[in-house]
């Protein structure tokens, strides 16, 4: 499809959306801030809950695509979860459905398939259609926001790319990063990606780098035209001296969620 002019960028406030807003622009997309809290340096951005259905539709109105990253990013009670992440999710669509905007890029999150064992050695690496084994609230939120894209697909025609985000920060910061990690400016890359390709109807992809320790397929993510350039392998030899190579044995290594399946961070972290 043809590059998108205005974008909305919900969770603007967010670390990952903070790396995005500088990033998305060089694109050369407008992005209209969304978020609970005031975002940093930008007054325009519209500062209200994703509960208020009416701020929320007012924000949708005229866009041309959406970037969903609102919503608790770690573990929180299922109350908390519900609140934010599935019926705040439900009003976006709802929204995004009502002003005919076409499309919304999700994050979903590999805690959607977090007790996935990871692969070892010569295993192959976990496909997109792998069964969704959530390792917690929160993966469990993806997993329905996943379902919730392919309900409006199918029903609305309201197309959706989820992507099940590894961790996107500058630099790997643990040992099972080195597996997941997605560069800021991969990440830029791919969400221009799942914002301009033809025909994508619900596509879940993987979100990571070209990792050479990668656990995942990115098959799906480069049928889209993604192609990564980062890889987290210069930061292994560091990482690995600090902490030790991963154990087979401890649940937190074992797993593709990582400590999300045993001692989740609990949020606000």
């Amino acid at each position: 499809m043809p590059a998108p002019r205005t974008v909305l960028l919900t969770g603007a406030a967010g670390g990952l959306a903070t790396l995005m807003r500088g990033l998305l622009p060089e694109y050369g997309y407008d992005l209209r801030l969304f978020d609970v809290r005031p975002v940093e340096d930008a007054p325009e951005a519209v500062t209200a809950d994703l509960a208020d259905k009416e701020a929320l539709r007012e924000a949708v109105r005229g866009v041309d695509a959406i970037v969903h990253l609102a919503g608790i990013s770690l573990e929180a009670s299922f109350e908390k979860i519900l609140k934010a992440n599935i019926e705040g999710t439900y009003n976006l669509y709802e929204a995004a459905h009502r002003e005919g905007v076409p499309r919304i890029v999700f994050a979903s999150s590999n805690h959607a398939v977090g007790f996935t064992p990871a692969p070892r050695g010569d295993a192959p690496l976990i496909p997109i259609d792998t069964p969704r084994r959530p390792d917690t609230f929160y993966g469990l939120s993806k997993s329905f926001g996943e379902d919730l894209a392919q309900f409006y697909w199918d029903k609305h025609g309201l197309e959706t790319v989820s992507v099940r985000i590894g961790s996107c920060f500058p630099e790997p910061t643990s040992v099972r990063m080195l597996s997941v990690w997605m560069s800021p400016a991969d990440g830029a890359r791919l969400f221009h990606a799942a914002l301009t390709a033809e025909n994508v109807g619900h596509t879940v992809v993987y979100g990571s780098s070209a990792n050479t320790r990668l656990w995942w397929d990115l098959t799906t993510a480069r049928a889209l035209g993604y192609e990564p350039r980062d890889d987290s392998e210069p930061y292994a030899g560091k990482l690995i001296a600090e902490h030790g190579e991963l154990d087979p044995e401890n649940p937190a290594h074992a797993h593709l969620g990582g400590h999300f399946v045993n001692d989740p961070p609990i949020w606000p972290h």
